[in-house]
């Protein structure tokens, strides 16, 4: 069960990096990210999304570890980050569910709802 749950949550991450990158060169699918106000994301949150993939590097190392895929699992740095990524994933499934765009609501709410649980289903193990 962890391993499948961390397969889905390494392919969200990566599906959610692909679109950072999409709008952190300047495509037109601002209304996936940042609220969505933007169609051709402004300076400021292009950088936001570069950060953010750097930011999802992290996620899949930590839950890489966490599964026991790469050393480090046990620690309790580990441990704690795991459970604070999991509120992390919970609480943008609630604030992605009520953004004002459309796109938004439709793709990151659920996103964010699928790497809460399998990050639950990881933090878990």
């Amino acid at each position: 069960m962890v391993i499948g749950s961390l397969v889905i949550a390494l392919t969200v991450v990566a599906a959610l990096s692909v679109l950072q990158v999409l709008a952190a060169s300047g495509r037109p699918v601002g209304q996936f990210v940042w609220g969505g106000a933007h169609r051709v994301l402004p300076r400021r949150f292009r950088i936001g999304s570069a950060v953010s993939i750097l930011l999802y590097a992290g996620f899949a190392a930590l839950l890489l570890s966490r599964a026991a895929v790469v050393p480090g699992g046990e620690s309790t740095i580990v441990r704690v980050l795991t459970w604070v990524l999991f509120g992390y994933f919970a609480l943008g499934m609630l604030l992605n569910a009520i953004s004002r765009s459309r796109a938004e609501r439709f793709t990151m709410a659920p996103a964010c709802a699928v790497l809460a649980v399998t990050t639950l289903v990881i933090a878990l193990s």
